[in-house]
C-alpha cells in the first residue's frame, strides 16, 4: 500500500560515493553557542553574584574568594563534570564547614584543605563509587542541609542588626539579646528592604510583572537595597575587594595532622555529597522541562566527581572557597532553558569580568544587605516539603538527630549521628514483629505483622502452638520479607498440624515472599503474588506475574469424579461467594476477583483511595489509548490511581473537531462529542500535563481499515473507524516519511498502520482548541507511544530530522 513497506529484505541503500576501503571524510566540528545557553548564563550569573560575595562574607573569607570559587566552578566543574546543566561555585552547605575551618588554621590552609578534598574527590572518581553517595538515607541529607540552614541564619542574623556574629550557634544565641538591645537601624533598614525585595518580586501581578520577575530577584534585593543606601547616604561596612595582588594563595597546611585529615574528610563528604545529589535533581528538573528532551543526557556521576575535584584543586590553589553543585543556580539555568555546558562555562566567564571590571560597582554594596540575602538562602534550607517527606516515611527522628547535630556539634559529627541512628532504626524496623493469637467461631487467627526474620521465629513458634490440635488455623502475613528460618518454622508447623487433622489457610498481603526456586513443587503462590508452602493450594500453579493477570485457580471438589465438574475455588481452598451463590461461569470470575480485591488488595490502597477522595483527582496525563483488552494501561505505565485520566476507544482514535465548533447536521461526517468532551476536562479543568496517545501492534481496527471496501454500507464499528481514514491516506502517501520502529521500517502493513495512526491523532489532538492553548502557553506536551504485546516492550515517539521514529525507553534516559 506505500513505497516505505519493505517488499523483501535485501539492504537497497545507495552505496557510498567514497571507496569502501576508504573511511568516510570527517567534517571538522564548528563551535555552537545557542542563543539559550547565552540567556541562562546571564541569568545565572546575576544570581550567582551577590550570592558568592554572600557566602564568602558568611564564611569570613576574602570577599574576592567568592568570586573565585564561582569563577573555577563554571569554568573547570562546567567543563570537566559530568552533568552539563548543574551549576557550581562556592556553596550556602559548605558555609559552617569552611567558617569553622578558617577560625580554626587560617585562611591559606583552608586553601590548602581544598586542595587536598579535590585530590580526595579525584581518587574516588577514579574508583568510580559516585553512586555510593546516594545509598546516604535523605533523611540525613536534608537534615545535615537544615542544620547547616539554621547556622547559617543565626549567625547572619547578628549582621542584619549591624552586629557581629559568634563562632557558635549557642554563642550566637546567646548574645542575641544584647544584639536586639544595640539595634543599627540603617543596618536593620539595609536588610529590611533586601528581604522585602527578595520576597516581593517574585509575586509581581500583571504582565508587565510576568516581565519583570524575568530578572533574579537576588539581583534586584541586593541593587535595590545598594541603591537605597548610597541615595540616603547611610554609612555601613560595605564590600571591600583588595587589590587581586595582594590575594592570598594557598600554604603549605599547618595544624594537627589528624584534624586536617578530619577536615580533608568533611569537606571532600559534603562538597561530593551535595554535587551528586545536586546532579541527580538537575536530571529530573531537565526531564521535566516541557517540550521535546534537546540531547542532555543523564548525568554521568564519576565524571561529574571528577569535575567537582578538578575545580577543588584549582579553586584552593588560586585562593577561592570550596566548590560544590548549587542548587539555587541550578534550577535558574534548567529554567532559563541552558541547553548545553556552554551556558555553565558562559557564566564563569561573566563571573571574571565582573571581578576584574566591575569593583568599583560591587564596593557600593552594603555588608547588611548580602548578610540578609544569605540568611534568606539559609531560611530556605530548612525546606517543610522535606520535612512533610520524612515525617510521611517516618524518619523524622533520623532528620531531627541529624539537624541538631550539625547545629550543636558540627557537619560531620552530626551527619556521623544522623547515620548511626538511621541504622538504629533499619534495625528497629527489621527486628520489631508483632505476632497475635485470636481465636473466633473456633478458627484460630495468627496475625503476623512486620518483618518475618530468624529474630521473630521463636515468638512465631510459641504463637503457633498455641493453635490446639485438629482445629481449623488461618495465618495472614502482613509484611514486606520472609527469611528462610521463618519459611521452615512455618512450613514444618503446618505439615505436622495437618498431618494430625487440622486445617491450614495462608493469606500474604505483600508480594516476594518467595523463598523457594522457580518450579519447586513444594511451594505455591496466591493469586496475590505470596508463596504459600504446598496443601495450603492445591493443583495451583501460579506465577509471580499472575496479580495483573486475571487469573482464577481451581480446585477439584473432593467428592467429584476426576473427570466430573470442578469447583470454583478462591486460591486457598475455600469456595467463594460466586460458587455458593450459583453464578454462572463470567459472574463467578467477577464475584472471585471483587472477593480477592476485597481481601487482598483493599487494605494496602484504601488509605490511598480514602485520601483521593477527600482531595479529588488530580491526575497528571490524560492517556489516551485502544480499548483492546491485552492493554493494562496501569501495569505498562507502572502507575496508580489517580495518576492517569484514561481514555479508550476501538483504534485509539480522535476525532477531530469540526471548522469553527459547528453543530454536526443530522446524518452528516462530524467529530465526536465524547471523546472532545473528556479532552476538553482533561485539559481545562484537571489541568493535565501531558497527554499520551498510545496504539500497540496486532490492533483490530487498524486490520479492519486495511481491509475496509469503498462504498459498503456502515455499521456503527465503520461509521466510527471512519476518523483512522486520515491514518489509511497518511500512509499512503510516499511523499510523507515512514514512521519507524526502533530504527528499522515496520514489519509490514498493519504494524505500518498502527505507527502511522499515532502520528496522526496526535495531529488531531492539536487541532483542539484547548489542546491548542495549552501548548502555546507552554502548560502541555503531547507524546506519542506504542506497545508490542508480543515483546511486551513500549516505544517513545522522538522527532529526528522530520522522520518520526518509535524507539526504546531505556533506563539511561529517566531521571533518578
Amino acid at each position: 500500500m506505500s513505497a516505505c513497506v519493505p517488499t523483501h529484505t535485501t539492504d537497497t541503500r545507495a552505496e557510498p560515493a567514497h571507496p569502501s576501503h576508504s573511511p568516510p571524510p570527517v567534517r571538522p566540528r564548528r563551535f555552537r553557542l545557542a542563543g539559550a545557553d547565552v540567556s541562562a548564563s546571564v541569568a545565572v550569573f546575576l544570581i550567582a553574584l551577590p550570592l558568592s560575595l554572600g557566602i564568602a562574607l558568611a564564611t569570613g573569607a576574602p570577599l574576592q574568594a567568592g568570586l573565585v570559587a564561582a569563577a573555577v566552578g563554571g569554568l573547570v566543574a562546567g567543563r570537566l563534570g559530568g552533568a552539563p546543566l548543574q551549576v557550581s561555585g562556592p556553596a550556602a552547605g559548605l558555609t559552617v564547614v569552611t567558617a569553622d575551618l578558617i577560625q580554626r588554621y587560617g585562611w591559606r590552609t583552608t586553601c590548602a584543605i581544598t586542595v587536598l578534598a579535590g585530590a580526595a574527590q579525584l581518587g574516588l572518581g577514579c574508583l568510580r563509587v559516585a553512586r555510593t553517595a546516594l545509598a546516604v538515607s535523605p533523611a540525613i541529607v536534608h537534615g545535615m542541609l537544615a542544620g547547616i540552614g539554621v547556622t547559617i541564619a543565626v549567625a547572619q542574623l547578628h549582621i542584619v542588626l549591624g552586629g557581629t556574629p559568634q563562632s557558635s550557634v549557642p554563642d550566637n544565641l546567646r548574645a542575641l539579646p544584647a544584639q536586639l538591645a544595640e539595634l543599627h537601624p540603617a543596618a536593620v533598614s539595609v536588610s529590611g528592604l533586601t528581604l522585602a525585595l527578595l520576597l516581593l518580586w517574585p509575586h509581581l501581578p500583571g504582565r508587565a510583572g510576568r516581565l519583570l520577575r524575568r530578572v533574579p530577584a537576588a539581583l534586584i534585593a541586593v541593587a535595590g537595597a545598594t541603591a537605597a543606601a548610597s541615595l540616603a547616604a547611610l554609612r555601613l561596612p560595605k564590600v571591600d575587594l583588595p587589590s587581586w595582588r595582594s590575594h592570598a594563595l594557598a600554604g603549605l597546611p599547618e595544624g594537627p595532622v589528624l584534624g586536617i585529615l578530619a577536615a580533608v574528610l568533611t569537606v571532600t563528604l559534603v562538597c561530593s555529597v551535595q554535587s551528586l545529589l545536586g546532579a541527580v535533581a538537575v536530571d529530573k528538573l531537565a526531564a521535566a522541562r516541557p517540550g521535546p528532551p534537546e540531547g542532555v543526557g543523564r548525568s554521568d556521576l564519576d565524571r561529574e566527581l571528577l569535575g567537582q575535584g578538578a575545580a577543588n584543586i584549582v579553586s584552593g590553589g588560586l585562593g577561592g572557597l570550596p566548590v560544590a553543585g548549587v542548587a539555587v543556580r541550578s534550577t535558574a539555568n534548567v529554567n532559563a532553558g541552558a541547553v548545553s555546558r556552554n551556558s555553565t562555562m558562559l557564566h564563569g566567564v561573566l563571573v571574571v569580568v565582573a571581578a576584574l571590571l566591575m569593583v568599583p560597582l560591587l564596593e557600593l554594596i552594603p555588608l547588611a544587605s548580602l548578610a540578609a540575602l544569605v540568611m534568606a538562602v539559609g531560611i530556605r534550607m530548612v525546606s517543610l516539603h522535606h520535612i512533610r517527606t520524612v515525617t510521611r516515611h517516618r524518619e523524622v527522628l533520623v532528620y531531627a538527630v541529624t539537624t541538631a547535630g550539625v547545629v550543636f556539634l558540627g557537619v560531620l559529627e552530626g551527619v556521623t549521628l544522623g547515620i548511626a541512628v538511621a541504622v538504629a532504626v533499619s534495625l528497629h524496623r527489621l527486628a520489631r514483629t508483632r505476632i497475635t493469637h485470636d481465636e473466633k467461631e473456633g478458627v484460630h487467627y495468627v496475625h503476623v505483622r512486620g518483618q518475618l526474620t530468624f529474630l521473630a521465629v521463636p515468638r512465631l513458634s510459641r504463637t503457633l502452638h498455641l493453635v490446639p490440635q485438629g482445629a481449623r488455623a488461618v495465618v495472614e502475613l502482613d509484611g514486606s520479607f520472609m527469611d528462610h528460618a521463618a519459611y521452615e518454622t512455618l512450613q514444618d508447623w503446618q505439615n505436622t498440624h495437618t498431618a494430625r487433622g487440622g486445617s491450614v489457610e495462608l493469606h500474604g498481603r505483600r508480594a516476594g515472599l518467595r523463598i523457594a526456586e522457580p518450579g519447586v513443587p513444594d511451594t505455591a503462590t496466591t493469586a496475590s503474588g505470596t508463596a504459600v508452602p504446598a496443601g495450603a493450594q492445591a493443583g495451583c500453579r501460579c506465577r509471580p506475574w499472575t496479580p495483573w493477570r486475571n487469573h482464577q485457580c481451581e480446585e477439584p471438589s473432593p467428592d467429584a469424579r476426576p473427570d466430573g465438574p470442578h469447583r470454583a475455588g478462591s486460591g486457598n481452598g475455600v469456595p467463594t461467594d460466586s460458587a455458593r451463590h450459583g453464578h454462572g461461569p463470567s459472574g463467578r470470575e467477577l464475584a472471585r476477583g471483587i472477593s480477592a480485591f476485597q481481601r487482598n488488595t483493599a487494605p494496602l490502597v484504601r488509605g490511598e483511595l480514602a485520601r483521593l477522595a477527600r482531595e479529588g483527582q488530580r491526575p497528571s496525563q490524560l492517556f489516551l489509548t485502544c480499548a483492546d483488552s491485552r492493554l493494562v494501561t496501569s501495569m505498562i505505565t507502572s502507575s496508580g490511581p489517580g495518576d492517569l485520566f484514561v481514555v479508550r476507544n476501538v483504534g485509539n482514535l480522535v476525532p477531530p473537531p469540526l471548522p469553527g465548533g459547528a453543530s454536526p447536521r443530522a446524518g452528516a461526517e462530524s467529530g465526536d462529542d465524547s471523546v472532545a468532551a473528556a479532552i476538553e476536562y482533561a485539559v481545562d479543568v484537571l489541568k493535565v500535563r501531558s497527554i499520551t496517545v498510545c496504539g500497540h501492534s496486532g490492533c483490530g481496527a487498524m486490520q479492519a481499515l486495511l481491509s475496509s471496501e469503498p462504498g459498503r454500507a456502515r455499521s456503527p464499528l465503520g461509521r466510527w473507524l471512519r476518523h483512522g481514514m486520515p491514518s489509511l491516506e497518511r500512509m499512503a502517501d510516499a511523499g510523507r516519511p515512514c514512521p519507524r520502529l526502533a530504527g528499522r521500517a515496520p514489519a509490514d502493513a498493519a504494524e505500518q498502520l498502527c505507527l502511522t495512526n499515532v502520528v496522526q491523532q496526535l495531529e488531531h489532538l492539536r487541532a483542539h482548541d484547548s489542546v491548542a492553548r495549552a501548548l502555546r502557553d507552554g502548560a502541555l506536551e503531547l507524546h506519542g507511544m506504542y506497545f508490542h504485546v508480543g515483546e511486551a516492550q513500549a516505544y517513545l515517539l522522538t522527532g529526528h530530522g522530520g522522520e518520526q521514529l518509535f524507539d526504546h525507553v531505556r533506563a539511561a534516559e529517566l531521571p533518578a
